[in-house]
């Protein structure tokens, strides 16, 4: 029988619980109200490193030679998962449900909204992106594995990198590059790249794909008020530009999606 999730729940807040803000701080008092029997992990930076010194001394330079911080913590919540199995939650999740039910996959992972990426589009006809905002699996899951192989690929070969950038104006580089070496982008472009593996994981899609409303949803468990505490601050212009840019070209990936139908499936 295949090895399914545990009853963990891991939360990573690099600086330390003594300096979490009190939206950190709910999220995980809500987390621990609907789910009182799961076992809590919590990492900072500190036990980040202890963690991969003790279990993955080899992940230790490509941990420290990650660009941005957040590839760091994306890429710890990824071989946390791996060695201990459970559900990795964002400090910005709420849940609405208990994840009891989640239990009986090997592995889960949430519908986060329709993809702006053209290579994911037009190279493998997938029109959305999965999340890593909340996500769950057995120890040891080969989907995660994968996961964890790619984010050091993309560390140690910018060619591989550029199909996923290719479109992104230069001006928004930095913003959009975690996205695509360690974020949502490049477990999606995992998923979709080992179909061998596409029994393997589950994804919470909703009712309607188009509709906003239903974007950054844990499925029925849980909603990710998607704060951004990670994101690179350009200037006010810069920022300014980007949301305009998103917002023409979200309006225009949406339309070609209505066409596709509102309904999606993986597996």
């Amino acid at each position: 029988m295949e090895n399914l999730i545990p009853k963990r729940i891991i939360h990573i807040w690099g600086q330390g619980e003594a300096n979490m803000p009190m939206l950190a701080k709910a999220s995980i008092a809500n987390a621990k109200l609907l789910n009182p029997d799961f076992e809590f992990l919590f990492f900072d930076d500190e036990n980040i490193d202890l963690f991969i010194s003790d279990n993955f001394p080899e992940y230790l330079k490509p941990l420290r030679l990650f660009p941005y911080r957040i590839q760091r913590y994306d890429f710890f919540r990824y071989v946390a998962i791996y060695k201990l199995g459970g559900f990795y939650l964002d400090l910005d999740l709420f849940l609405v449900t208990s994840l009891q039910d989640l239990l009986k996959y090997p592995c889960v992972f949430s519908f986060e909204e329709l993809t702006i990426n053209n290579y994911l589009r037009k190279y493998y006809n997938i029109d959305w992106e999965i999340g890593n905002y909340a996500f769950g699996a057995s120890s040891y899951h080969p989907f995660i594995y994968a996961v964890i192989e790619n984010c050091l690929r993309a560390l140690r070969d910018p060619d591989w990198v550029k199909p996923m950038m290719k479109k992104i104006p230069s001006i928004f580089h930095s913003y959009f590059y975690p996205f695509y070496t360690s974020g949502p982008g490049l477990v999606t472009r995992t998923l979709v790249e080992r179909r061998d593996l596409a029994d393997k994981v589950r994804v919470l899609f909703p009712e309607n794909v188009c509709d906003k409303n239903n974007w950054n949803l844990f499925g029925n468990y849980g909603i990710h008020l998607h704060k951004g505490t990670w994101v690179i601050r350009g200037d006010v212009i810069q920022a300014r530009l980007l949301r305009l840019w998103m917002s023409w070209l979200r309006r225009k990936t949406i339309k070609q999606s209505l066409k596709m139908g509102i309904k999606r499936s993986w597996n």
